[in-house]
């Protein structure tokens, strides 16, 4: 039954010809007039232009720290091969990464030619452009942690001897994952709000242009920003969650006796079934798109709903038919237990982060959805100016952290009281098992938010972009949803990881009283707060640059804000790409740097010592790095869709008045969805791949610190 391990690069492969086949079919739908292309050409142009400068910094880095992790593990139980997996790992989430880009921006004018004719073909068109994100993350990730592993394991490559040795050579794969993804979400989300807070402070609130006029122009920067941060951005960061959560618990079922002959039963089981689970997972996804379909006048977010929970539940019962084929019989012993692990825990394990994973995403779809009770406290309190606006959205933020951390917390308990550690892990990569669907959803927002973009621009009928509008709302939640989902799903994959880098690392518990773990404890708790500093200073910086141009080219181009002249879209995009390209490196070295220095450092004062610190840096930046996240996620959501509420026929706030689109009340609000955006673009989704990139990071210096 190890045989099984075939069926995950069968799956990826399955998944890489869906994703071509909804390609094409993207492709062939009408995209509009002339008007409408040309503008969609600017946008592809820019997000691609951005791409391919990003890629260029990113070479450099990959071929040094490969170079480095290729002189570091020439030892016994080591390989540098782990260099070979971190090579892959990073090429694969940077072709997943520059593969959704470019479908979703032939979606984007696509979708809004399909809404001349109808809501439902507009969400046809918007969702199969996200699906071919979702299914070619899952599909690179699956194929190239499978082949990889097949390729370790059946002697192709000298100097890999053992199981335990193929799968930390394995890891490598993981921190290549991770480091792209920490960059692209940084880069990314530079990008997107440099330009979406100079378009909104001087185009919406200065000169009182709607909404993606042409005259404003940041308009492009920000529609290529939707796309550099939440197409590519996420698209890496689901990616290395997905890879962690399987690494995570390949590694920790290592630690299973039946792996050793000597014990009786002999299989490989343990370390081959989360490879498995994550091929059941994509072809469940592939299922799920098909009953995602809405009619005219419908809501498109149940349509989303059916398709992701529907994944969902036939994902919970296939896992419970895997774990009865492939675990041992009479369960399996971890090192030091005397408890086995039935398959059934294995199966309710994967339930567990299932429904820890959609109740993460119900609880912050209340905080930051539209007529929810968070979102219109923030609107009322505008009515009375900007700063009552952002402490109310402040408010909110810290609040809904109590929720998911509760739901966490009781996820990682119940996952650990069935089946242990590895029952943690399993619950991760249950949580992330349908990954292909959730980030289809996910990916579906930008596109959509494009599309209004494009039909604004291009003066399409007001039911056009009406059906647009509804599409965004839709996306504006699935987007905060999603944030919450790779929140959540970062938490478990990094104490997925943290088990596993102490398996790896030889030590058994982690003492808070001893001085050098509380001394790591205090750091990592620090990190999410300087890293959060880094990258909101830099939106901060390159906004500043964007609101300048704006003003400049308003002040000197005559006929700019009549209409008669057209505005220099490109100079924008090139102070957004500029910006962001140059303030992405430092964020990004102090999440790899710091698990170096501190294990490597703390070795030096003593024996074990660099594994206890760096436990104490993990355990602090995981248990901060999480709240923060969700705290700067949903403020910033909160924040949007408060604004939102006052663009359609105004805001009716509690003591009957209506306060419509341009009043002060309106402005308040727009001001703190500015503060909110570099919250929950840049700093917010970032700190989770923080989280994840130094347990990754950690387990790979494992064995050269133990």
């Amino acid at each position: 039954m190890d045989q099984l391990i075939y069926a995950a690069p069968a799956a990826g492969v399955l998944a890489l010809l869906y994703a071509f086949w909804k390609a094409a079919w993207v492709r062939k739908q009408d995209a509009g007039d002339d008007t409408m292309k040309d503008i969609a050409a600017l946008i592809q142009e820019g997000a691609m232009a951005f791409l391919k400068a990003e890629y260029k910094v990113l070479a450099v880095f990959v071929a040094i720290v490969a170079g480095l992790l290729a002189v570091a593990n020439t030892g016994e139980g080591r390989s540098p091969l782990i260099a070979v997996s971190f090579v892959v790992g990073a090429v694969a989430s940077g072709i997943a990464g520059w593969a959704g880009m470019r479908v979703a921006t032939n979606a984007n004018v696509r979708t809004t030619a399909a809404a001349r004719t109808g809501l439902p073909a507009a969400l046809d068109v918007a969702f199969s452009g996200g699906a071919v994100m979702g299914m070619t993350v899952v599909g690179l990730a699956i194929l190239g942690l499978g082949g990889l592993y097949i390729a370790y394991t059946v002697g192709i490559f000298p100097g890999i001897a053992g199981l335990g040795t193929s799968i930390t050579v394995l890891t490598g794969f993981s921190m290549g994952a991770s480091s792209i993804a920490l960059f692209a979400r940084v880069g990314g989300g530079i990008y997107t709000k440099a330009a979406d807070v100079g378009a909104d402070l001087v185009g919406k609130v200065e000169a009182g242009l709607p909404e993606d006029d042409p005259r404003n122009p940041a308009v492009i920067a920000d529609n290529v920003g939707d796309n550099v941060g939440d197409v590519a951005g996420m698209g890496a960061d689901l990616f290395e969650s997905f890879v962690g959560a399987i690494i995570g618990a390949m590694v920790l079922g290592l630690g299973f006796d039946v792996l050793n002959q000597a014990h009786g039963e002999h299989t490989i089981s343990p370390v081959v079934m989360p490879l498995v689970i994550a091929a059941a997972g994509i072809v469940c996804s592939i299922l799920g798109t098909f009953i995602v379909k809405t009619k005219e006048g419908g809501n498109p977010q149940h349509a989303l709903d059916t398709g992701a929970f529907g994944s969902a539940g036939v994902m919970a019962a296939a896992t419970f038919g895997i774990a009865n084929y492939m675990w041992p019989q009479g369960g399996a012993l971890v090192a030091g237990s005397t408890d086995p692990v039935l398959w059934w825990e294995v199966g309710a394990a994967t339930v567990i982060g299932l429904v820890t994973g959609v109740s993460i995403g119900m609880i912050t779809s209340y905080y930051c959805s539209m007529e929810k009770p968070p979102v219109d406290s923030i609107a009322e309190q505008s009515k009375t100016g900007y700063a009552t606006n952002i402490i109310a959205g402040l408010g909110v933020g810290m609040r809904s952290t109590a929720l998911p951390i509760i739901v966490i917390a009781t996820g990682v308990i119940a996952a650990s009281a069935v089946a242990g550690l590895y029952g943690v892990a399993i619950a991760a990569l249950g949580m992330l098992s349908t990954t292909g669907i959730q980030l289809a959803v996910d990916a579906y927002g930008p596109i959509a938010d494009n599309a209004g973009g494009i039909a604004e621009m291009s003066h399409q009928k007001p039911e056009v972009r009406e059906r647009t509008d509804k599409l965004d709302a839709v996306g504006n939640t699935t987007a905060a949803i999603g944030k919450g989902f790779a929140i959540g799903s970062a938490a478990m994959t990094a104490l997925a990881l943290f088990a596993a880098f102490a398996q790896t690392a030889g030590i058994s518990g982690i003492d808070i009283s001893k001085p050098i773990v509380m001394g790591g404890l205090f750091i990592g708790g620090m990190l999410p707060f300087l890293f959060s500093a880094m990258a909101m200073n830099a939106v901060g910086d390159a906004a500043m640059e964007m609101i300048e141009e704006v003003r400049r080219q308003f002040r000197e181009i005559p006929g700019l804000l009549e209409g008669t002249a057209k505005p220099d879209t490109a100079r924008c995009v090139d102070i957004s790409t500029k910006a962001s390209l140059k303030r992405m490196i430092m964020p990004g070295a102090l999440a790899i740097v710091t698990p170096v220095v501190v294990g490597f450092g703390a070795n030096l004062l003593g024996d074990k010592m660099g594994p206890e610190a760096l436990g104490g840096l993990l355990a602090g930046v995981t248990v901060s790095g999480v709240c923060m996240a969700i705290f700067m996620s949903n403020a910033g959501g909160a924040w949007d869709n408060a604004k939102k509420s006052f663009e359609g026929g105004g805001y009716k706030m509690s003591d009957g008045t209506v306060h419509p689109k341009g009043s002060e009340a309106h402005k308040a609000a727009v001001v703190g969805d500015t503060v909110g955006d570099p919250f929950k673009d840049t700093a917010g989704p970032s700190l989770n791949i923080l989280v994840k990139l130094m347990s990754v990071v950690a387990l790979v210096i494992a064995p050269l610190i133990a």
